[in-house]
């Protein structure tokens, strides 16, 4: 990742322990898959070396996007979509269902506790799919409905949702 870069990427050891927890939750492979925030785009590709037929990265800074673009690119996939839009108006304006969808907001956006509610208030999961929300320590969904349940790794916090 260049250094230029304003992400803040999920760390291996979060990344690795979440994609433990859903190797026992869901079957990736042929699923479709949608990473709002995406950032780096290291989830997706994660995604797709986990065997997802379909991926949407939607990232809305130019030079992330085209870092997304350009690793899809050297992998040699089709089967991850980078669009650079702003995750709300593609929330807002998607018309599909997802089985896995994975949202890495920046933790001090200030809608952040919105996104669990338009995801199911657009209908974008796909039933028995599951929506993992990474967030910060200050930010807490127990008390949504669709909420299941909290993996905590040092100050990364993913809120799991079905």
């Amino acid at each position: 990742m260049p250094r230029t870069f304003s992400a803040r990427p999920t760390t291996d050891f979060a990344k690795e322990s979440l994609f433990n927890i859903l190797a026992n939750r869901i079957d990736l492979e042929g699923a479709s898959a949608l990473d709002l925030f995406s950032g780096t785009g290291s989830i997706s590709i994660e995604l797709v070396s986990r065997g997802c037929s379909n991926v949407i990265s939607i990232e809305k800074d130019p030079a992330h996007y085209n870092f997304i673009c350009k690793v899809m690119d050297s992998v040699k996939t089709d089967h991850c979509l980078p669009i650079k839009a702003d995750v709300f108006k593609y929330i807002s304006s998607c018309n599909s269902q997802f089985d896995f969808i994975f949202a890495d907001p920046p933790y001090q956006l200030e809608n952040l506790a919105d996104i669990p509610d338009l995801v199911f208030g657009n209908d974008l999961l796909a039933p028995d799919g599951i929506f993992v929300l990474e967030h910060g320590s200050k930010n807490n969904f127990s008390s949504h409905p669709r909420f299941t349940d909290l993996k905590k790794y040092g100050s990364v916090h993913f809120s799991f949702f079905k």
